[in-house]
């Protein structure tokens, strides 16, 4: 599902607990928010996912709303490495923020 900036403002949306910015290829990020038991993709008007150029810049897109966590997630690309079985490997996780209540 989706959430763009304005209904992230709105009174009844809700607390965001978790803001995964996910690292794509390392030149852009998405902002993955876990609000309740929903975990929304920030997007545009139109639906579209909303990009970032930076962690930086979603933290500074994002500063007026409160988020108890925020981290970077990284995928792993060890398991796409030529002549190697493919297994699961977990991706990288980044704790960026934190706010302890």
């Amino acid at each position: 599902m989706r959430i763009t900036l304005a209904e992230l403002y709105r009174p009844d949306t809700g607390a965001v607990t978790l803001m995964e910015l996910i690292s794509l290829e390392g030149q852009r990020y998405m902002a993955r928010l876990r609000i309740g038991d929903q975990t929304l993709v920030l997007s545009d008007a139109d639906g579209h996912t909303r990009l970032f150029r930076s962690s930086w810049e979603a933290q500074d897109t994002l500063r007026d709303i409160p988020i108890a966590r925020t981290d970077v997630v990284h995928a792993s690309a060890y398991n796409e490495m030529v002549g190697m079985d493919p297994a699961p490997v977990a991706p990288m996780r980044i704790q960026l923020q934190r706010q302890d209540r």
